[in-house]
């Protein structure tokens, strides 16, 4: 048995335990140096090794989308490890279409949505203050400055969609095209539930 470990930073840490037949001995190989593509047709041909440099290029963000839907360190933690074995698991279906940078994101996107334990948060006082959108752009305004911590827990009461949707483009900085290719929807559909998140977001902000 093998056992790889990760730390998304916060004094966590997870293991993937894999296990191999007892006869095969193989190479230390370094994979750091090779492309997604490569790193996932290895997986698939037996070196399971090569798992962990895609666990290391992709932790970081992965483990931010989960925290942006979750707001709390430990939950994200273990969201992020739910993500990385589900794509450890499924690496067989994945088939190409996207790259793998978009298949994570959208692996972790649906195990956010479908955590029964995060639902929209009761209401809480957010203050009164208004947002000036003629500062800059109002995706932006909205993530900056003294009212971060307000603007994060009214993200939490978002609808679901409207919460990935805001915080793949906002926070990821991801295009339309492939916020829909996450989501499983079209770019008209992304550009709806943005504009409606933004709407939200400034009457639980005022």
């Amino acid at each position: 048995m093998v056992t790889r470990s990760w730390n998304f930073g916060v004094g966590t840490d997870w293991r993937l335990d894999v296990v191999r037949p007892a006869v095969e001995v193989e190479a230390s190989i370094d994979w750091s140096s090779r492309d997604d593509q490569a790193l996932v047709e290895a997986c698939l041909g037996g070196h399971r090794d090569a798992f962990a440099p895609l666990v290391q290029r992709y932790q970081r963000q992965v483990y931010h989308v989960c925290y942006r839907f979750t707001g709390n360190h430990a939950d994200a933690a273990d969201l992020a490890q739910d993500v990385f074995v589900r794509a450890y698991r499924g690496l067989s279906g994945f088939r190409g279409a996207s790259s793998i940078h978009t298949w994570l994101y959208r692996i972790a996107v649906n195990v956010c949505l479908n955590r029964a334990s995060l639902k929209t948060p009761p209401s809480m006082p957010l203050g009164t203050r208004e947002i000036d959108a003629g500062v800059e752009a109002p995706d932006r305004a909205l993530v900056r400055g003294e009212r971060a911590a307000e603007v994060r827990a009214a993200i939490l009461r978002l609808p679901p969609k409207q919460r990935a949707t805001l915080i793949l483009r906002v926070y990821h900085d991801l295009p339309h095209q492939e916020i829909a290719a996450i989501l499983g929807s079209s770019v008209g559909a992304v550009k709806a539930n943005f504009f409606h998140a933004l709407a939200n977001l400034r009457k639980l902000l005022s």
